[in-house]
């Protein structure tokens, strides 16, 4: 892979402090970033001999240690994945001063994963994702990266309300093993719209019964958060065996 293409930004805030959508256009060479990198801070679970390890990186408003991410490592773990976590620059500065802020430029979070891959070593063992805007951006690096595979939490296709504004365009092309683990009320896709969108033949979606952005279903389901996450663990499990070598 030689350069990126055009691809959805959405990762500058308003002052609303709502994400909003610009457009980018990121060569590799321009995409150098003055954000440290070395070394990454890595929390890990599991056992540390497992044949696969899952890099889970966090969303955009949620430390990598928020409840979902939690009970989704646990549930993991429960499969003998070991799983790395990290934190992004902007997300790592909150933990030290306390401060909330918008995610890092595109550009910072892409070098960052990148980084984070490069650390970790044994790219044919590990499979990489993360949970909304993280799933996205390793969705993003995944085929330069040379990863074995490639796990989405709830993909954000588009902002809530507003399906014109796509984040699909890479996904088209996408040549990672991929498995894309969503909700059927996740207001950042529905699963009519997504049935329409001309995604890669290398991505399966596991459908999250009930689940919103979170996994949380409704009482009336009959159905809790920890059996949705628990789906998914079993689903990410399957497809690792299914389509990692």
């Amino acid at each position: 892979m030689t350069g990126w293409r055009r691809v959805i930004d959405p990762f500058s805030l308003e002052r609303t402090g709502k994400l909003c959508m610009t457009d980018l256009c990121v060569s590799r060479k321009k995409r150098n970033t003055d954000v440290s990198t070395d070394p990454v801070t890595f929390q890990f679970d599991g056992d540390e001999h497992a044949a696969l390890t899952i890099v889970l990186a966090h969303g955009a408003g949620a430390p990598m240690d928020s409840t979902f991410m939690n009970e989704m490592v646990a549930a993991l773990t429960r499969h003998e994945f070991r799983v790395a976590r990290f934190e992004f620059p902007y997300m790592a500065k909150r933990r030290e001063d306390g401060k909330k802020r918008g995610p890092d430029r595109a550009p910072v979070l892409l070098d960052y994963y990148g980084a984070v891959v490069e650390q970790l070593g044994d790219r044919e063992k590990l499979i990489i994702g993360g949970k909304s805007m993280g799933g996205r951006i390793a969705s993003m690096v995944a085929d330069e990266l040379g990863v074995a595979g490639l796990v989405c939490l709830g993909y954000p296709f588009h902002p809530p309300g507003k399906p014109e504004n796509l984040r699909t365009e890479h996904l088209e092309t996408l040549r990672t093993p991929t498995l894309i683990c969503h909700g059927t009320r996740d207001p950042f896709g529905k699963p009519d719209e997504i049935a329409g969108y001309a995604l890669s033949e290398a991505i399966d979606l596991h459908w999250v019964e009930d689940g919103e952005h979170d996994f949380k279903p409704r009482k009336k389901s009959g159905r809790t958060q920890g059996q949705n996450i628990a789906d998914a663990a079993t689903a990410i499990d399957q497809f690792a065996k299914d389509h990692v070598k």
